[in-house]
């Protein structure tokens, strides 16, 4: 059974982001897509930063990219759930 994580995947990336730890953001997205049976070498990850929304207490947000390498289209519903806010 999988460990309950009250932080969605975003804040977390967010937040490695924030200090400093970038470099480890990919190896949680390709967790992240194995937890959910997806094969990570299928997928380029990109990340942008982007301005938090006002009143977010924020700086800035990273939303994640997902780009299958065989050309096809992402699942809309894999890629809602890898920048879900809440």
């Amino acid at each position: 059974m999988p460990r309950f994580n009250p932080y969605t995947l975003q804040m977390q990336i967010t937040r490695m982001f924030e200090q400093g730890q970038s470099l480890f953001a990919t190896l949680k997205v390709q967790d992240w897509l194995r937890e959910r049976n997806e094969d990570p070498s299928a997928y380029e990850i990109l990340f942008h930063q982007t301005p938090a929304p006002p009143g977010s207490g924020d700086v800035m947000v990273v939303e994640i990219e997902l780009r299958r390498k065989d050309g096809q289209p992402v699942d809309p519903w894999l890629q809602q759930e890898v920048n879900r806010h809440t």
